[in-house]
């Protein structure tokens, strides 16, 4: 009996004590970086464009818009490829003709042709990161049209496909986390900046808390120190993206815009405040860079007064320039050479938004980066 004791608290020793260690490693696999993103402005091996097409919202928003598209592949092709996703045949032909009307040239042009709802490439593209060994990976990280807001499906699958194309690892994130790109700027250096109204939201990621959040960005993103803004739920379709408002121009210097400025673009003053006392990964204050709003409410191509200001905040950097939203503003110019300061190495160059604007966006969320 006394043996059949001894070997049933042996037995129980063992598994408290298996319990423990499995938990304790637990612990260190959610902690532990897995993966690291590198910054925007290293250099590329190109980028991504999803081309606006007709077959969501019919030809005149196609054609209202799509201008910006060869603005951005005019500026591109010269540093870089350009990575084109075609809705279908019929259409890559139709941007061929386009570009050659422009004089544009195809050799650093590649095609791929998938179906898509929208040309938000930033929220539901592939994000590029490093493994351990320093290879190349695709994530695929959840797209759920922010938040169930609009149809999704087909441009959920354009990572994967990405990734079969380019016979690169995918890893799938979808039932891990729904996290669009432009929800979340990094420094390089190990700090996240975001607003947790894109994040940690019922309509993405219900019961998801903070802690977790940034468990996953650490194993994923190889992030260790975050900036939390609480953004606004319900302030346009993203729920207040971080990407429209502060940006990170490097470990050492975010772009913004001054507080009058923050408030104008519905930043709410607690946020503000938080902003402008962020810290990177070695405690360090931030300087800032403060870019002004448009002088004016924005006005389309057609004439649509849109009744809100601009933001050159949401500007994308490419191997040898940077695009930079531009409004037929007097602000433009002041903004471009503000911008102009930050990368001396890179020629700034304004691309008309006025019309994407409309739909919600400017230059980065119509941009994806992929590194060399």
């Amino acid at each position: 009996m006394k043996l059949i004791k001894m070997s049933l608290y042996i037995l129980m020793l063992a598994i408290v004590m298996f319990a423990c260690n499995s938990t304790d490693d637990s612990f260190k696999d959610q902690n532990e970086i897995f993966y690291t993103m590198p910054e925007e402005g290293d250099p590329h091996e190109g980028t991504w464009l999803q081309w606006p097409h007709q077959y969501q919202y019919g030809k005149t928003f196609r054609n209202r818009v799509e201008s910006t598209w060869i603005d951005m592949t005019r500026e591109l092709v010269s540093s870089e490829k350009v990575y084109i996703i075609a809705y279908n045949q019929t259409e890559k032909n139709r941007i061929v003709g386009l570009l050659n009307d422009e004089k544009i040239p195809l050799e650093n042009i590649e095609f791929s042709i998938y179906k898509t709802d929208d040309f938000w490439v930033r929220d539901n593209g592939p994000i590029y990161v490093r493994d351990k060994n320093g290879k190349l990976v695709i994530q695929d990280w959840g797209f759920n049209g922010w938040g169930e807001k609009t149809d999704f499906e087909k441009c959920n699958a354009i990572p994967q496909k990405i990734g079969e194309q380019q016979n690169l690892p995918v890893i799938n994130l979808n039932t891990i986390m729904i996290n669009e790109g432009g929800s979340i700027e990094i420094d390089g250096k190990g700090t996240l900046m975001a607003c947790r109204s894109s994040i940690l939201n019922e309509n993405r990621n219900p019961g998801m808390t903070q802690k977790q959040a940034e468990d996953i960005f650490t194993k994923y993103l190889g992030v260790t120190n975050f900036i939390w803004l609480d953004g606004q739920i319900g302030l346009e379709i993203t729920d207040q993206h971080i990407d429209g408002f502060a940006r990170f121009a490097n470990n050492k210097v975010i772009i913004t815009m001054n507080r009058n400025d923050l408030l104008d673009f519905d930043v709410k003053p607690l946020d503000i405040n938080k902003l402008f006392k962020a810290k990177n990964e070695r405690g360090e204050p931030y300087k800032f860079l403060k870019l002004p709003l448009t002088k004016n409410n924005v006005v389309t191509t057609y004439g649509e007064d849109l009744g809100y200001k601009g933001s050159y905040v949401n500007y994308y950097i490419s191997n040898t320039k940077v695009l930079v939203p531009n409004y037929n503003d007097p602000n433009d110019s002041i903004a471009n050479s503000k911008i102009q300061s930050l990368y001396p190495n890179r020629t700034v160059v304004g691309i008309d938004v006025r019309n994407v604007y409309k739909n919600g966006g400017m230059i980065h969320c119509i941009t994806q980066q992929q590194p060399k």
